[in-house]
């Protein structure tokens, strides 16, 4: 009887376990809080020709998204390395150099993003 009492805790334990991690995930715990790293990357449209090609100038309205995106380095960490960016002809090693080609002083220089390490 003891052995499944003990059983039935772990079961609960387990499912309540489950359900604080869907819980936080779609209540905003994400990296960019309520809305997905997906959603977010629609709104780096004006930044497009700038992360596919390293050579390109980075317009006034990319940097303002950047920016206010980069308060959040894991948001937009996950961002350029979002489906919506690769399907977009995003290129992470070009795009995660646009804080730098934005001249952003306070960058978070060194922070890792997947293989990817900001300039």
């Amino acid at each position: 009887m003891a052995a499944a009492s003990l059983k039935f805790v772990c079961l609960v334990g387990l499912l309540l376990v489950v359900n604080v991690a869907t819980f936080a995930r779609v209540y905003g715990a994400g990296e960019c809080g309520k809305s997905s790293p997906d959603d977010e990357a629609i709104k780096l449209a004006p930044c497009a020709t700038a992360a596919q090609d390293e050579k390109a100038s980075v317009s006034g309205s990319c940097c303002a998204q950047v920016k206010r995106m980069g308060q959040n380095p894991k948001c937009l960490c996950a961002v350029l390395l979002s489906d919506t960016a690769k399907a977009s002809g995003v290129n992470p090693q070009v795009a995660i150099t646009i804080p730098k080609r934005c001249n952003f002083a306070n960058r978070p220089v060194g922070y890792k993003c997947g293989p990817y390490t900001l300039p």
